[in-house]
C-alpha cells in the first residue's frame, strides 16, 4: 500500500526530519511556546508602559529600563520560536532535548531592568 505524500508543513527545518512524535509532546511544546510569547508581550508592555507613564524617576534610568524591557520582549519572542523548533525537531528525531541558551540572558536582563 502506498501512503499519500504528506503535505508540506512550515517550517521545513523542523517538519522535514524524523517522524511524527506523540501528539502530547507536540502539544506540550506548543503550550511552552505560547507561555514564552505571553512573557514576550508582558516584557514589551512593561517597557512601553514604563516610558508612557510619568513616573517620578530619573529620565535616563526610565528610558534605560524601558529599552531593556522592550529588548527582552523581542528576545523572548525570538527565543520562543527558536526553542519551539529545536524541541519539536528533537522529539521528531527521538533525540535528547537541547540545552536552553537564551534563558540565562533573559533572566539577567530581567535583573538589570529590576535594578534600573
Amino acid at each position: 500500500m502506498v501512503r499519500p505524500e504528506a503535505p508540506s508543513r512550515f517550517p521545513r527545518w523542523v517538519y522535514g526530519v524524523g517522524t511524527e512524535p506523540d501528539v502530547r509532546f507536540s502539544l506540550a511544546n506548543e503550550r511552552t511556546f505560547l507561555a514564552w510569547v505571553r512573557t514576550s508581550l508582558a516584557f514589551s508592555a512593561a517597557g512601553v508602559a514604563l516610558e508612557a507613564l510619568s513616573l517620578p524617576v530619573d529620565a535616563g534610568f526610565r528610558i534605560a529600563a524601558s529599552l531593556v524591557l522592550v529588548l527582552l520582549g523581542i528576545s523572548s519572542a525570538v527565543q520562543a520560536w527558536w526553542r519551539w523548533g529545536q524541541v519539536e525537531r528533537a522529539a521528531r528525531c527521538s533525540a535528547p532535548l537541547p540545552a536552553p541558551v537564551m534563558t540565562v540572558l533573559i533572566a539577567a536582563g530581567s535583573g538589570v531592568a529590576a535594578v534600573l
